[in-house]
């Protein structure tokens, strides 16, 4: 089983469910699998790095749309 060493601390803590959403949802798209078994060592630096580019892509977008006033929907492109 994997241990997650991660020391990342998050400001909203209730917000880790929707950013792991989130990253299943991107990679998906990006036709990236997940290991099931929540060890990413096999997986490529490449492919890590598309996941977390295109969540950072998507967290800016939705901060734009909230600083403008507009609506947002959370998974938009």
């Amino acid at each position: 089983m994997a241990q997650n060493r991660n020391s990342n601390t998050l400001v909203v803590p209730q917000a880790n469910a929707a950013l792991d959403q989130m990253k299943f949802e991107v990679a998906q798209e990006l036709g990236i699998q997940i290991p099931q078994d929540g060890y990413y060592g096999y997986m490529t630096s490449r492919d890590t790095g598309s996941i977390g580019g295109n969540i950072t892509r998507r967290l800016v977008q939705i901060a734009e749309q909230q600083l403008a006033g507009g609506s947002v929907n959370r998974f938009s492109r």
